[in-house]
């Protein structure tokens, strides 16, 4: 299992960003995808997830109707995108994935599987 993420940066408050995970070695279709974040001093925090086809998504009460996760099978990659961005979503964001079933959309699962992180900074 091998992911990569990409499309970090620096973007003004208010602006949009859109994070991808190119994905290999196993089939996206089969497994729960999500992101999580860790920013200096902070404990990582799951932002959002999605079970396999898209029964059950997740998102942190912080980024609830500001990012939208979402999976394209046919490239093996799935993508956040994050508009509205604030200072406070400044953090290096991980795409993760794991094959267990993911039954309710109150939290992600423990990922067994996560990339390097891609730096968000949200700043004027």
């Amino acid at each position: 299992v091998q992911l990569q993420a990409s499309g970090g940066g620096l973007v003004q408050p208010g602006g949009s960003l859109r994070l991808s995970c190119a994905t290999s070695g196993f089939a996206l279709a089969d497994y729960v995808v999500g992101w999580f974040h860790q920013a200096p001093g902070k404990e990582r925090e799951d932002i959002a997830c999605n079970s396999v086809r898209d029964s059950n998504i997740y998102y942190a009460d912080s980024v609830q109707g500001r990012f939208t996760i979402s999976r394209d099978k046919s490239k093996n990659t799935f993508y956040l995108q994050m508009d509205s961005l604030k200072p406070d979503d400044t953090a290096v964001y991980y795409c993760a994935v794991d094959a267990r079933p993911m039954y309710t959309a109150n939290y992600c699962p423990d990922f067994t599987y996560w990339g390097q992180g891609t730096l968000v900074t949200v700043s004027s």
